[in-house]
């Protein structure tokens, strides 16, 4: 009788690679999606869902992303503050204050809810601008969220 061994990684077994993705007219949500699967290491075949086998990304130019539609005016961010009711702000007066936090949202909501997704989204390093401080990681360069 012959048995087939399934390949489950263990913690720190893998190495990550570092990507370089620039952000400048990418739509949020394609860019994002592309981004999760990367930093929870569904694109390789080692991919173990219960341990963190993603890569780094850096992400420049934050502030370019765009939306589809009339979403800069119709989207809201909500938060609460500890007070009764609900903060709220639109996308546009968000890419004023904090750009970055758009496309930061938009991952995190893909990723898991737990530990793990914390821990994944920890590996993601957002710029406006198209500079970053990682150059001695020797990011690759990658193209995401095209459609």
């Amino acid at each position: 009788m012959v048995t087939t061994k399934t390949y489950m990684a263990k913690p720190g077994e893998l190495t990550p690679k570092w990507w370089h993705v620039d952000a400048s007219d990418k739509i949020v949500g394609r860019l994002a999606s592309d981004i999760a699967v990367i930093l929870m290491g569904k694109h390789r075949p080692t991919y173990t869902p219960h341990v963190d086998t993603g890569d780094f990304i850096v992400v420049t130019n934050a502030e370019k992303v765009q939306f589809t539609g009339k979403k800069w005016e119709q989207k809201k961010y909500t938060w609460y503050t500890g007070y009764p009711g609900l903060r709220s702000e639109t996308a546009e007066k968000r890419l004023e204050k904090k750009p970055e936090e758009i496309l930061r949202e938009a991952v995190r909501r893909m990723l898991p809810k737990n530990r793990l997704g914390r821990q994944m989204l920890s590996k993601l390093k957002i710029f406006t601008g198209p500079d970053h401080t990682h150059q001695a990681q020797k990011p690759e360069s990658r193209d995401m969220g095209c459609s």
